[in-house]
């Protein structure tokens, strides 16, 4: 078997290969470039899903970055469980091949409790006084304390909300190395997350991210380095392309003025009770999975989604199988966006009911996924300030709440979902074994036999 590594630099496309990426430019240039044709929804976990598994959403499972648990009547994201996924992943394909194959995962999604052999995943503590701490999962679990006390703390604040850096895509890229120098597996999958938060803030304008391309260039520069001189053949790939978009669709919001959404009211504060309501929306990027509990309502909701401005398709039943949608988990409808369109998960009709963890990073408790928090709120007089004091409070032990995002869809310069059909905006898969590419394009499923290619011939 041949040593193999994935780099997965979300959100590469070929408009941002250019002269802020001299090192990815280059190393492509010798090598081979084709096009990814992503599945629907182009989201995170769907495609990692797709590629490890060589299967379509509706047989792994993954239809979205979350969505409802009809058994217990709640909107979960994020969840980390691999026994989500559920068709068989690339490492254990190839272990039957060869006993002595390894597998280390760093930083790729549903990275708890799966059958590959090392592990490295974020899993922040949160301890009963309400504070949220960083920390890692790691398998084998000996490696969590010298991992961190070697690398340092993973930073966790910078991995995800306002205060996002290159700092956690360089913490990620140490530990691979880390785990590299200690065990050697045959496959590393690195996730290289960095240009998913510019993007999404600024949009995919290369100029615009001139800094940030540089600086995930430079990290992928020397792990494309570092791994050839160890023998290894490298892959460098992305899940999806980030395309601009200036229409946020509440689309929740237009479902509640249509009396199908239920809330419950706590202290003033309203919170989705979704197992009530007639019909809601899990938003998701530029995809929304519609459930509707009360099938007599599906026409009229339906009729609703086609007639909102944003919206580009809406699949029921019939049209799911087209998409490889059809699968217990997705909704009754699913909604997708126009190109220049995204969905919030707003429900609230008036902002001083939202709920106290709107204007926080909290990518649990919301029913849907909020890029709005990757920004500080402008009407903060003194943002700093109030930051400072809350970091404070949470070093003296006190509860306290980090309530500064804001609540401006509008701030969304880029996000990504639906299937772009322009090859510039497309995810990207490069490799030097040039003779495994014969199209310069690919659908996602092939990405599977495509790594399967370069470890075993």
């Amino acid at each position: 078997m041949n040593k193999t590594v994935v780099l997965n630099v979300v959100g590469l496309t070929p408009k941002l290969l250019g002269k802020h990426t001299p090192s990815l430019s280059q190393w492509a240039a010798s090598g081979k470039t084709a096009a990814i044709t992503p599945v629907l929804p182009a989201v995170t976990c769907t495609a990692q899903a797709t590629y490890l598994t060589g299967k379509l959403p509706s047989e792994h499972g993954i239809v979205a970055n979350g969505w409802y648990f009809r058994d217990e009547c709640e909107v979960k994201f994020w969840r980390q469980s691999n026994k989500l996924v559920q068709a068989p992943k690339i490492w254990d394909k190839l272990r039957t091949i060869d006993p002595s194959f390894t597998c280390a995962n760093i930083f790729w999604w549903y990275n708890m409790y799966s059958s590959v052999d090392y592990a490295i995943t974020p899993r922040p503590m949160y301890p009963a006084d309400g504070r949220k701490l960083p920390d890692i999962y790691t398998q084998p679990q000996e490696w969590r304390s010298p991992l961190q006390t070697e690398l340092g703390q993973f930073p966790l604040f910078k991995f995800w909300g306002p205060n996002t850096s290159i700092d956690s895509t360089k913490w990620i890229a140490a530990s691979a190395k880390w785990v590299e120098e200690h065990h050697n597996p045959t496959l590393t999958l690195i996730y290289l997350p960095h240009l998913d938060y510019c993007l999404q803030k600024l949009g995919p304008d290369p100029d615009l991210v001139a800094q940030d391309l540089q600086e995930i260039d430079s990290v992928c520069g020397d792990l494309i380095e570092y791994y050839q001189k160890r023998g290894a053949s490298v892959i460098v790939l992305s899940e999806y392309g980030i395309t601009k978009v200036s229409k946020p669709i509440h689309i929740n919001q237009m479902l509640r003025e249509h009396g199908l959404i239920t809330v419950r009211e706590e202290l003033g504060r309203e919170l989705l009770d979704a197992g009530a309501s007639i019909a809601f929306a899990v938003a998701d990027h530029q995809i929304a999975h519609v459930y509707v509990n009360d099938p007599s309502y599906i026409t009229k909701v339906r009729s609703l989604l086609e007639a909102t401005d944003g919206i580009a398709y809406v699949l029921d039943e019939t049209s799911q199988p087209k998409h490889h949608l059809n699968h217990p988990r997705s909704g009754e409808l699913v909604a997708v966006a126009e190109p220049d369109a995204w969905f919030t998960y707003y429900y609230w009709l008036d902002d001083n009911k939202a709920p106290d963890f709107a204007r926080t990073v909290d990518i649990h408790r919301k029913p849907g996924y909020d890029p709005v928090e990757l920004f500080v709120d402008p009407q903060l007089k003194n943002p700093k300030l109030k930051i400072g004091i809350k970091l404070l409070k949470k070093q003296l032990g006190f509860r306290y709440l980090m309530d500064v995002i804001p609540l401006d869809a509008s701030l969304v310069k880029g996000s990504h979902g639906c299937v772009t059909t322009n090859s510039a905006d497309q995810p990207l898969f490069i490799t030097q074994q040039t003779h495994l590419l014969n199209s310069s394009s690919v659908e996602a499923t092939d990405v599977y036999q495509l790594i399967l290619g370069h470890i075993y011939k």
